[in-house]
């Protein structure tokens, strides 16, 4: 996207720590180049007429702490192509990728592969913890961190806490991060929907709340055992969770999945793709405890935890598709609908937990706006749209939420330029 533009008194985020202020700013050919009187003085030898901004944000660029994307070169319901493009098309500058897929990322094969692409979205990779994503044998940590893994990571559940104690034990990730999801599969027991009234109203199969709460118990304690371990939690989903965590002794950082924080299960269709997600979807309870958790800093970031999955399996019933949905496009402006109009946050509050603290959690330097540079998104809160999935970057996969719904809010550029956006 090569675009130019020169906006007076635009709001402006610059960094972490910086206040939301109004500035005049010139971008030319996707690139920052001036601020102040000198954007005006250059812009007019440009050429390049004032645009209007009174609603519009120019702030960094958003990461995302951890996706899921199985098959990178090959695959037919996402690539990395595809899933650069979506990103960037979203306003993201920053993906985490788990290691499930076709082939685990618990080789330095599989890892060297990945780290080879040219791309400014800047894709980060967790490494396998485990052999295959098995729970059975460690992969080999340091080889993995040394040839590219930013941490360590094994799926979505908790793999056995023996097993854990023994690769903390060994200490081969040194200060490198290890993420893991505090859920046991066998607690939850094939539930679809956190145990509550609604949830039995709407005849979804429970998941009860110690499948999350048993294993986060566990991890903390073994957190308290090995200190030095850089512990991260995936996807806090319980007003429960929230609670232990805020009252333990151990605090390591946690994401919450952003979908958790804009829906619940007392508010979707009976048939919205959102049902099937893990973890599972909670309470009216659950989701004000996680956005409490979130303001009082207890828990870190907000993950978009990107499920792709193709149309064939998308179409089975929500007990026998793979759980999960894929939508970053409605990332930004459903957080902003629930989280600065309802909820009364700062931007800059927004920014910390959908930018800054990502890259916190990844141990990555953070998103900032700069001269020079081309790391930026452009918002605008008021534009409306349809969700659906004719929109040329959604065609790839199709368990997206709330299809046909308007949308209020949405990043309308971004000065981000890869691969896949020169191909068009």
């Amino acid at each position: 996207m090569n675009s130019s533009y020169l906006f007076e008194n635009i709001q402006i985020l610059e960094k972490a720590g910086s206040s939301l202020r109004r500035e005049t700013v010139l971008i030319k050919d996707g690139v920052i180049k001036e601020f102040g009187s000198k954007a005006l003085k250059n812009a007019e030898l440009l050429g390049i007429k004032p645009q209007k901004a009174k609603r519009l944000l120019l702030a960094p660029c958003l990461v995302d702490p951890h996706s899921f994307l199985e098959s990178p070169f090959n695959g037919k319901e996402e690539n990395v192509y595809t899933l650069i493009e979506k990103a960037t098309l979203s306003g993201y500058g920053q993906l985490g990728i788990l290691p499930r897929g076709d082939l685990w990322r618990d080789q330095i094969e599989s890892i060297i592969s990945l780290k080879a692409l040219k791309s400014e979205v800047l894709i980060h990779l967790w490494g396998g913890f485990s052999l295959s994503g098995e729970g059975v044998f460690l992969s080999r940590h340091a080889e993995l961190l040394k040839n590219g893994a930013i941490g360590l990571s094994d799926d979505d559940y908790m793999p056995p806490i023996e097993l854990l104690k023994q690769g903390f034990l060994l200490r081969e990730m040194k200060n490198s991060p290890v993420l893991i999801a505090p859920r046991d599969k066998s607690l939850q027991a094939g539930g679809i929907a956190r145990q509550s009234v609604d949830t039995l109203r709407a005849g979804w199969p429970p998941d009860p709340v110690e499948s999350e709460i048993i294993p986060l118990i566990q991890l903390l304690e073994l957190h308290k055992q090995y200190p030095e371990i850089a512990l991260r939690l995936m996807n806090i989903s319980t007003a429960q969770g929230v609670s232990i965590l805020k009252n333990s002794s151990s605090k390591p950082m946690s994401t919450t999945f952003w979908w958790h924080l804009v829906n619940d299960n007392s508010s979707l269709s009976p048939f919205d793709i959102g049902w099937s997600v893990t973890p599972s979807l909670g309470s009216p309870r659950d989701r004000a405890s996680l956005i409490k958790g979130l303001e009082d800093n207890v828990l870190t970031a907000i993950s978009v935890h990107s499920t792709p999955i193709h149309d064939s399996e998308t179409k089975l019933p929500a007990n026998k598709r793979k759980k999960g949905i894929s939508c970053y496009n409605l990332v930004l402006p459903l957080l902003w609908n629930q989280l600065v109009k309802k909820s009364g946050w700062e931007v800059e509050k927004l920014w910390e937990k959908i930018s800054f603290g990502p890259s916190k959690f990844l141990n990555q330097a953070e998103e900032k706006l700069s001269l020079n540079s081309n790391r930026w998104l452009l918002f605008d809160p008021d534009k409306e749209w349809y969700q659906s999935y004719d929109e040329k970057y959604l065609t790839t996969t199709t368990n997206h939420p709330i299809e046909g719904q308007k949308i209020f809010g949405k990043v309308i550029d971004c000065g981000l330029i890869n691969q896949a956006c020169q191909n068009d």
